[in-house]
């Protein structure tokens, strides 16, 4: 279903991809919008249980979207860095596709976004979420596919 990576020399090992996933700090989320053109936003999330979260307004362009067309796609870039007398980038990043859907409030998962985002804040992250918990919208992805690629 998914197309095999053409330079399968640059692909890296699974595990590798799950830890830049786990760790980075943004990603791009990548809809279809009603219009057929794709729309890419950068969004703060959390990977977890092999399902990345993130949290959103209740309505807007991408929320319109999932609603419309699920499938997703969801790239991380962990590391680049150009390498101007080579004429190339060394980089390290992960592409998901998946679908995404909106699901209720969840205080665990919101959490899990201070945890990462705010470490030194844990105890007014926890009284935040607490407070602010029904007033954002929860986007999952279940992945369907993962696949990393480096030039190191």
């Amino acid at each position: 279903m998914f197309p095999q990576m053409r330079r399968i020399k640059n692909q890296m090992e699974q595990a590798k991809a799950v830890d830049i996933l786990t760790n980075s700090e943004m990603g791009v989320l990548g809809t279809i919008s009603d219009n057929g053109y794709p729309y890419t936003v950068p969004v703060n999330y959390v990977y977890i249980n092999h399902k990345i979260y993130f949290h959103s307004a209740f309505t807007g362009h991408k929320i319109s979207n999932i609603q419309q067309n699920n499938k997703v796609s969801f790239t991380v870039v962990s590391s680049s860095h150009i390498v101007e007398e080579e004429f190339t980038t060394k980089y390290e990043s992960v592409i998901v596709f998946g679908r995404a859907k909106i699901i209720d409030p969840n205080q665990d998962i919101l959490f899990a976004l201070i945890e990462k985002y705010s470490p030194h804040f844990l105890d007014s992250g926890k009284q935040y979420v607490k407070k602010e918990f029904s007033t954002a919208s929860i986007v999952e992805i279940e992945i369907d596919y993962m696949s990393g690629k480096e030039r190191i």
